[in-house]
């Protein structure tokens, strides 16, 4: 994603903060932790990943911020086997 330029990566960050569109499609488990949508014609996916304070396993309790770290993930859907 960072090929397509900063201005790129700006709106594609924008549009995930934006983000109100959920639906059984794009956030089958009802979390509000995945997404997709579209920019300059360019179809993207997000997800947010729940891991312990060292990064190295899930976290025990993803709704606990002490015990918790949030690891946004934006890339695009042609790099994601080979979708469009």
């Amino acid at each position: 994603m960072e090929a397509k330029g900063p201005l790129f990566v700006l709106a594609a960050t924008g549009a995930v903060r934006a983000f109100k569109a959920f639906s059984t499609d794009n956030d089958p488990h009802g979390g509000h932790d995945v997404g997709t949508f579209e920019i300059c014609g360019e179809r993207l996916f997000w997800k947010i990943d729940y891991f312990d304070w060292v990064l190295q396993f899930g976290s025990p309790n993803p709704a606990d911020c002490i015990q918790t770290r949030r690891i946004l993930t934006i890339m695009l859907a042609s790099a994601y086997c080979g979708q469009r």
